[in-house]
């Protein structure tokens, strides 16, 4: 796991250049990316969401493009669109800028859930049908998408399928005071980014992405990510629980975080560390837990204390 290990360190160092004091922000952002994973990052604005997403596509040296969303967009200004060339009498397909490596969908609820659909197949599949033709996406290819929890002006909910889609959901958070004045000194006369260089090729990433999938975890450890699972479906406080592919997520997630440590197995406190990030966005609290002010968060945190943790069976190869 040195390879992967290394890769991680240096996509670490370079991004926390630009974002200052959110080491576990950032590493999360890189376990996704180690997964093939996408990304939702939800947060009051101004706190660097957008940011990280560019400080990943430039660390990354891979192809990077931003969609904006809004009310009025729709599925073809994402996808793409096929056009008539009247110079050779065929169709020609102009592509949106979702066939990019790194695509930023910046306030991805501002846009219709028809637009929003548009980006369904692209995540799960890695690729978009247009006019009936199939066209894959280039690798790696990861959506990091953001939306602002507070207003909810103009806005439509991600739909529970659109939402299941992503493997991992982070708050960004504000900074420390120390922190905030650090990153006042550090902008003082231009933003950091402006000279961020890539620290890693797209051929190594795809390589430490294909580590992480020969990756170690014990057969008592996917016990324990199904058990975690099926205890958020049969919570009393929960509507709807996880789905399959939220044990998918955990299970993959785990494999890149210990990877980033340098092991090559999985340990039950990989899984406790990654729950909430992993499943927490995937569950519907009923309403009568909401009317007690009881979340997602919660539940994940009474699953994990009423879920039996394997024990000392789990090992190296």
């Amino acid at each position: 796991m040195q390879e992967v290990q290394d890769v991680a360190k240096r996509i670490l160092a370079n991004v926390e250049q630009v974002i200052i004091g959110k080491e576990r922000e950032i590493r999360m952002t890189v376990v996704a990316l180690l997964c093939e994973g996408h990304l939702l990052i939800e947060d009051v604005p101004g706190v660097g969401k957008t940011m990280l997403a560019r400080a990943i596509a430039r660390t990354v040296g891979s192809t990077y493009r931003r969609i904006q969303f809004t009310p009025d967009m729709l599925p073809s200004d994402v996808t793409g669109v096929s056009v008539f060339n009247q110079k050779n009498l065929e169709f020609e397909f102009r592509p949106g800028p979702i066939m990019a490596q790194i695509v930023l969908s910046d306030e991805i609820n501002r846009a219709t859930p028809k637009t929003q659909s548009a980006l369904l197949e692209a995540m799960e599949e890695r690729q978009v049908t247009v006019d009936g033709t199939t066209y894959q996406m280039a690798r790696p290819f990861m959506v990091l998408a953001t939306q602002n929890p507070i207003e909810y002006e103009g806005t439509f909910p991600l739909p529970e399928a659109q939402v299941d889609r992503f493997l991992m959901r982070i708050r960004v958070g504000y900074p420390s005071k120390a922190h905030e004045i650090n990153i006042m000194g550090l902008q003082a006369l231009m933003h950091p980014i402006e000279n961020l260089e890539s620290t890693v090729s797209v051929e190594e990433l795809a390589q430490a992405q294909s580590a992480v999938r020969d990756m170690y975890v014990d057969d008592s450890v996917k016990e324990y990510i199904v058990d975690l699972v099926s205890t958020t479906r049969d919570h009393p406080d929960v509507y709807l629980g996880a789905s399959p592919r939220g044990s998918l997520a955990l299970f993959r997630a785990s494999r890149a975080w210990a990877a980033i440590d340098g092991r090559d197995y999985v340990l039950p406190d990989d899984i406790k560390l990654l729950a909430e990030s992993t499943l927490a966005h995937r569950l519907i609290v009923s309403p009568s837990a909401r009317i007690k002010n009881v979340d997602a968060v919660q539940v994940i945190e009474d699953a994990l204390a009423h879920t039996p943790v394997p024990g000392s069976r789990v090992g190296s190869r």
